[in-house]
């Protein structure tokens, strides 16, 4: 069969980018070996934050008497329920993206996708049958998966990764997290909230190493409070899963230590999924472990593009949706503006939450750039002491010399939502000056983002 174009993979990269390809009259096929929408879709961001969101309200049902609401009775997590409703919205959501298809008359073809020359794609099924569909336009969209580290072989039981640790089917006493970014974070944050004794590891000196160093150290703060043991500027050198515990050997700043714990869950970055899928028959160029493509994700070879977390950039879902659109525009004749990698939102959704985009302070200062930094601090926001969320701050940097705003760094509750206001102010190129001059609703926590320039330019009101 023929189409318009094929796409490889349907995650947020993939997906997007068929459904777009529609809506510009191209005649599309999906190929999907599991389910619709992708790892982020089923196995990542959506169900984490179901149980993120579980998890919040664990909290805020042990702590309701803070707000003058008496709670009767035992409280306890269900872990196995928390799961089940991560999994339905998972389903659910999975269940959108089929309709969406239908939507814009798109094809799934269930199996193995591979490329089986410049225009031609092999998909084999499970009974090792297959079939070869042809489209002068084919965009690999195949994501990753967690890596695996020599010395941190996943079992899938005592050592797991990610997809383990949204299902498990009983609440450990204890576990290791082996990786702080937002993956290990986020699992952190969410197995201490409903009781397990949780211990963070992490190469680093700071946990969530992007982060700026003041956002990482909050965090890491908040973390201790809440219970959890913490060991920065540690790795772990192995695993002795031979008896009923687990028997990690961590090396840390002041020697090796042994710590017991009933799992391991290895947070420690994710693989490009590239293997077996032509690249090699087919001469497609590589820039390491990542293919190279120019600036609107074309390959080497004619007709062959890619983009998600097989090619460089951030390993973000709407980084891929962002390159799956531009791709396709691009394919159709249109004139989209290429991708500003440096204006991408990162999101951690522990609790306080973790938002940024732009430079830290340190790279604005290694950049060459005369600064001047906001910062203001959630515990003096009205609507913060009125919600009980005090915790973290909004922190923003300017070039002090033309008042562009370089970089917005954010801790605390709804961060997530608000950095929103930071990517596109820096993509109008608003300055300082006119950012304090936008009058922000009283009391919300958006606020703290004028008073944070506000600060800066040492005009700050309510500090």
């Amino acid at each position: 069969m023929n189409y318009d174009m094929i796409v490889i993979g349907s995650g947020p990269g993939g997906y997007v980018a068929a459904i777009r390809a529609s809506q510009l009259g191209k005649k599309v096929a999906v190929v999907e070996r599991a389910e619709l929408g992708g790892i982020c879709l089923n196995w990542g961001c959506i169900p984490a934050k179901s149980l993120l969101k579980s998890a919040k309200v664990y909290e805020n049902v042990k702590h309701a008497i803070d707000y003058g609401i008496n709670v009767n009775g035992d409280v306890s997590p269900d872990i196995n329920r928390m799961i089940e409703r991560s999994r339905t919205v998972a389903e659910e959501m999975s269940k959108g993206i089929q309709y969406l298809f239908k939507k814009n008359k798109i094809d799934h073809i269930e199996g193995f996708g591979k490329l089986a020359g410049e225009n031609k794609v092999r998909v084999e099924s499970d009974n090792s049958k297959y079939e070869e569909y042809i489209a002068p336009y084919i965009i690999l969209a195949t994501g990753a998966r967690p890596k695996e580290l020599s010395n941190l072989k996943l079992d899938r039981k005592k050592i797991i990764g990610y997809r383990e640790a949204l299902t498990l089917n009983k609440m450990p006493e204890s576990m290791i997290i082996v990786g702080s970014g937002t993956i290990g974070s986020e699992f952190a944050y969410f197995y201490n909230s409903i009781g397990v004794n949780v211990t963070l590891v992490e190469f680093f000196p700071n946990i969530i190493p992007l982060e700026d160093e003041e956002v990482s150290k909050q965090l890491e703060r908040s973390f201790k409070k809440a219970g959890m043991k913490v060991m920065t500027g540690s790795f772990v050198e192995q695993v002795d899963i031979n008896g009923e515990k687990c028997i990690v050997t961590v090396k840390t700043r002041k020697g090796e230590k042994e710590i017991e714990a009933d799992i391991v869950l290895s947070a420690v970055g994710i693989s490009p999924n590239l293997e077996n899928i032509g690249l090699e028959e087919i001469g497609i160029e590589m820039d390491k472990d990542k293919i190279r493509v120019d600036e609107y994700y074309q390959t080497n070879v004619k007709g062959i593009y890619a983009i998600g977390d097989i090619v460089h950039g951030q390993s973000l879902a709407h980084v891929a949706s962002a390159e799956g659109i531009i791709c396709v525009e691009n394919i159709a004749g249109k004139t989209p503006r290429q991708l500003d990698y440096k204006n991408i939102p990162s999101c951690t959704y522990t609790s306080p939450e973790v938002a940024s985009v732009g430079m830290t302070e340190k790279e604005a200062k290694e950049a060459g750039y005369k600064i001047k930094v906001g910062k203001f601090p959630f515990i003096a926001s009205g609507k913060a002491r009125a919600i009980g969320e005090k915790e973290g701050f909004v922190k923003l940097i300017f070039d002090a010399r033309y008042g562009e705003l370089l970089g917005g760094h954010m801790i605390g509750a709804n961060v997530t939502e608000m950095i929103a206001e930071i990517v596109v102010a820096r993509k109008l190129e608003i300055t300082g000056p006119e950012l304090i001059k936008s009058v922000h609703p009283h009391p919300t926590m958006s606020e703290a983002v004028m008073e944070a320039a506000a600060v800066a330019y040492d005009e700050v009101i309510n500090l």
